[in-house]
This record gives C-alpha cells, sequence and structure tokens, in this order.
C-alpha cells in the first residue's frame, strides 16, 4: 500500500517537477470521482490546460468556475458529449487532435449504475460501452497524442483494477453475466484491452485501478439502509490518490521513459500486470497498491488461452461493425 502521507508528500512535487502547460483529458469529469480529480490537478500543476468531457453544461459551468479560482493560470475547456456511443467519441477524438499536438494525461471515469440489460443505440451493451469500448476507442484514438508529449506521458482509468477474474469469450458484451459478477467481468475486460494498447504504445504508461467505495452519484440508485453498511473513502483523498497514479513515477512506461514526479521515501516502482516490475501497465487497488499475486496468474492463465487477441478481435469488430453500420446509414 501507498500511505497517504506518501501521496500527499509526492503530489506536492507535482508544480517544481514537472514542466509548465500539462495538457490533461478528463473523459467523465463533471461529477464524482473525476470532478474531484480535475480540481485536485487543478490545484498541482502549473499553467495546465484541461479539457473536461461530460453531458451537464450546468454541472461544468460550476466545475469550470472553480477551477480558475483554484488555479487561476490554468486554462479549462469542456467538451460536451454523450459518449456511451462510438460516433460521438470518434468526433470528440478528431475534435481534440485538432486542437492540441501532444497530451499529458488521459483520464477516464465514465459510468453508469444501469444494470439492467440496457442496449446503445449502437447495439452496445450500455454498461459495458461506458466502461470498456468507449474508453478504449477514446485511448486508441488519442494514442498518437499521448506519444508526443515531452513529458509526462499517461492514462489513468478507474473501475475495478485488482478484481480482474474470468471472461467467456462467447459474452464479451456481459450480457448474460449475473449482476454480482459484472465488476469482476469487465474489469478482466478492460485490462486485457489495455495490455493490447500498451503493446503498441511502450512509452505510454497506463494504469486501471480501484478507487475503493466512494460516495458519488453513481451510488443514488442504492438504498441509504444499503449505504450505512458501506465503509467509503472520503472524496477528497480520492482526488489525491488519483492525481499520485497519474504523475508518480510508481507507474512507468515499459520503456522505462517516463519524467513522473520521482519516488518519495517508501514508495517503490509498482509490479505490473505481467508480474514484473515497471512493464507498462498496472491493475491498482485501492490504496495504490499493485494487483495480488492470485490476480496475476488469473490474468496469466487468460494470455496462456490468447485471450488479449480475442478480446481485442471482438472489440475491433464492434467498432468496424458500427462505423459500416453509420456508413450505411
Amino acid at each position: 500500500m501507498v500511505s497517504l502521507s506518501s501521496v500527499l508528500a509526492s503530489n506536492s512535487h507535482i508544480r517544481n517537477v514537472l514542466p509548465a502547460g500539462l495538457v490533461a483529458v478528463f473523459f467523465g469529469g463533471t461529477s464524482g470521482i473525476g470532478e474531484i480529480t480535475v480540481k485536485t490537478f487543478a490545484k498541482y500543476a502549473r499553467s495546465q490546460r484541461v479539457y473536461i468531457v461530460g453531458r451537464s453544461q450546468d454541472a461544468a459551468d460550476r466545475i469550470l468556475g472553480e477551477c480558475k479560482a483554484i488555479n487561476p493560470d490554468g486554462e479549462f475547456i469542456f467538451l460536451k458529449a454523450d459518449v456511451s456511443l462510438i460516433r460521438n467519441v470518434d468526433e470528440l477524438s478528431k475534435e481534440i487532435k485538432a486542437k492540441e499536438k501532444f497530451l499529458n494525461l488521459l483520464f477516464l471515469t465514465t459510468g453508469v449504475s444501469n444494470t439492467d440489460r440496457a442496449q446503445t443505440s449502437e447495439n452496445l451493451h450500455l454498461l459495458a460501452a461506458m466502461n470498456y469500448y468507449c474508453r478504449v476507442r477514446f485511448i486508441q484514438s488519442l494514442l498518437p497524442l499521448l506519444k508526443q508529449a515531452p513529458a509526462l506521458r499517461r492514462v489513468v482509468t478507474v473501475g475495478g483494477g485488482g478484481h480482474e477474474g474470468n471472461l467467456d469469450p462467447n459474452d464479451f458484451q456481459a450480457l448474460r453475466v449475473p449482476v454480482p459478477d459484472l465488476r469482476e467481468y469487465l474489469t478482466t475486460l478492460v485490462t486485457l484491452g489495455l495490455e493490447k494498447v500498451a503493446r503498441d504504445a511502450p512509452e505510454v504508461s497506463i494504469v486501471h485501478n480501484y478507487p475503493g467505495t466512494v460516495k458519488t452519484p453513481l451510488l443514488d440508485a442504492i438504498p441509504d439502509e444499503v449505504q450505512k453498511t458501506f465503509t467509503f473513502l472520503p472524496l477528497e483523498e480520492c482526488g489525491e490518490r488519483q492525481v499520485f497514479m497519474a504523475t508518480s513515477a510508481k507507474y512507468p512506461p515499459a520503456s522505462g521513459q517516463d519524467a513522473g514526479v520521482p519516488l518519495v521515501d517508501g514508495v517503490n516502482v509498482a509490479i505490473g500486470t505481467t508480474g514484473e516490475e515497471g512493464r507498462g501497465v498496472y491493475s491498482v487497488g485501492v490504496e495504490c497498491e499493485s494487483a495480488s499475486a492470485a490476480v496475476r496468474e488469473k490474468l496469466a492463465g487468460l494470455r496462456d488461452r490468447d485471450m488479449v487477441s480475442q478480446v481485442w478481435r471482438h472489440t475491433q469488430g464492434e467498432f468496424e461493425r458500427i462505423l459500416e453500420d453509420d456508413n450505411q446509414s
């Protein structure tokens, strides 16, 4: 585990160690974990340019004002989009690539509490679309900008890191997975997809993390009497930990060239999903610790079954289907 004091010590060095003018995109930044992480990033970075993607203009106006008050030297821009659709993600990617030459941080935390197997208009399971398909499409599209960054090059996706398990190649969309098993299932899908992305970008570091139980709007559908049994991670601590994972040299890319914040006392390089230190893809738990040996063993078994390639063929097949449907409409 990484103590909160170590997290705060590392974050305190961001302003002095990382260059001014970092460019970041927060994919789902108008509430909950995305919002608190944007504000925490605003507190530490210098003269940064931050794109906040979401659906609520009212929430965005409030957050933009709060970020500007936190850091008057920063530039904060709202991009309104429904990111449950691949076609919208593609348009959003084009817009960002037209404006920027590089990207230092891509932070993804879009989500939905829906578990009734609702589907998008593109015939993707909504829950899987928000947690996997649209996120990985955005990462894939913006990877060229990340690879061009002169300093920090980092992807952080918030989900269920450290809870990987089983995966059925006949049901990648998780349409038949029992509700209690959905987190493990989609977490596994995400991590394997990220491993494939990382193979084409050894200079980019990717962190898939589990934030713990944080009181966000996604929990609104859960009855209060049930929520009373939860142990919540304070939202402010969650923001600090997310910024730590976005900036610390604890999570280097496979190439080893990252220019993140140097390790503070008591913090070591993380173990990647393959079981080796510093291999570029990290499945990380609530206290910023690497996934357990048992989880890494499960992932190794899936790799032995060529599941990474199967996941990627399926993913690209879905993207091609959606684009073909657009061309025919």
